[in-house]
């Protein structure tokens, strides 16, 4: 097994870049991200989203911890989340909702499959 190292990931350089796949505002926020898969499903990476409003699709469960921004998450059930830079987060699979992104974000996750 090869261990990946993510140095400096408040200022790491990010790979990929692509709007979110469902808007409900304008600005389209876009999604920036650099990770890597384990045969067993597993993903971890850094992953960053400039201000917009759009809905959340991921099935997996997901650990994140926040290193930059403010945003506010609102699961389709349940009351809002307020989170800021240092917050971390554990999604029970299939956990839907909106994101509204305040200020751009920048955080680290887990996706459990």
């Amino acid at each position: 097994m090869t261990i990946s190292h993510f140095k400096n990931t408040a200022s790491l350089l990010l790979e990929e870049s692509n709007p979110v796949a469902v808007p409900l505002s304008e600005p389209v926020a876009v999604t920036s991200t650099t990770s890597v898969e384990r045969d067993d499903g597993v993903e971890a990476g850094v992953w960053e989203c400039t201000p917009g409003r759009w809905r959340r699709q991921i099935v997996q469960q997901e650990f994140c911890h926040f290193i930059a921004g403010r945003c506010t998450f609102t699961p389709d059930v349940g009351e809002p989340i307020e989170i800021r830079a240092g917050d971390a987060l554990m999604m029970p699979a299939n956990t839907t909702g909106v994101w509204d992104i305040q200020e751009t974000v920048r955080k680290t996750y887990v996706l459990i499959f």
